[in-house]
């Protein structure tokens, strides 16, 4: 997948990682980028169109399929977490808002953009996962939960969309520099270096992209007998 002359739609492109996405989408030469948010006023990013989308929104999504039917490319950015585990109070309900968001958006997107991909030659979705796909340690279980059944969501669409020539690209990272876990005492990377990983790993067809050496290593030790995912006994 090329990103010059394609045509983008990312979701929560109003901020973070979405908003580095549109910047980079721009400086590479994709002809026309959609910057997709519950308010599109808060969409500043010159040179983007703003498109009201929630991808918790059945009504959002079609709309947004009838005006932004000329894409080659969908980024599904659109992500929402908390701290706290499973066993807090309100853990079940915190944990179905982000499932809403995580897993369920990023399928209707998915869904609804999948025709429009097919018609213009197959295109491309990049949808945006976590080392918490892999790993949950309790401190962001809800979130965790909801990127690892988006990382198998992924991996079906992968399947799924393979006979109309889709490429699916995974992106996995540790903690990145955004709004989301600024208030984390925890190594950050900077949304626009993941971002041009991000893009040149999906130019260069690969199905995943492991962003930093901290989520490689997670990767590397889920078959490990003292597996990554497990707390250390030390």
């Amino acid at each position: 997948m090329k990103i010059h002359n394609a045509v983008a739609l990312v979701t929560g492109a109003n901020r973070g990682i979405g908003l580095a996405f549109t910047r980079e989408l721009l400086v590479r030469g994709a002809r026309k980028v959609y910057a997709g948010a519950r308010d599109p006023a808060s969409v500043t990013q010159p040179g983007v169109e703003p498109l009201r989308l929630d991808v918790t929104k059945p009504e959002d999504i079609a709309a947004a399929v009838a005006r932004a039917g000329d894409v080659t490319l969908v980024i599904n950015n659109a992500g929402i977490g908390a701290v706290g585990g499973f066993l807090l109070p309100d853990s079940e309900a915190v944990t179905r808002r982000m499932f809403e968001t995580n897993f369920f958006g990023m399928l209707r997107i998915s869904r609804a953009f999948a025709p429009a991909l097919k018609e213009h030659g197959g295109g491309a979705l990049l949808n945006v996962l976590s080392i918490a796909s892999w790993a949950n340690g309790g401190l962001l279980a809800g979130y965790s939960a909801s990127k690892a059944a988006a990382w198998s969501l992924t991996n079906a669409l992968r399947h799924e969309l393979a006979a109309q020539k889709t490429q699916v690209t995974a992106l996995h990272m540790a903690f990145v520099d955004t709004d989301l876990v600024r208030a984390l005492d925890q190594p950050k990377t900077s949304p626009d270096e993941i971002v041009r990983r991000a893009l040149d790993g999906l130019e260069a067809g690969l199905d995943e992209v492991i962003a930093d050496e901290r989520t490689q290593a997670v990767k590397q030790g889920l078959s490990a007998v003292a597996a990554s995912y497990l707390p250390s006994r030390a």
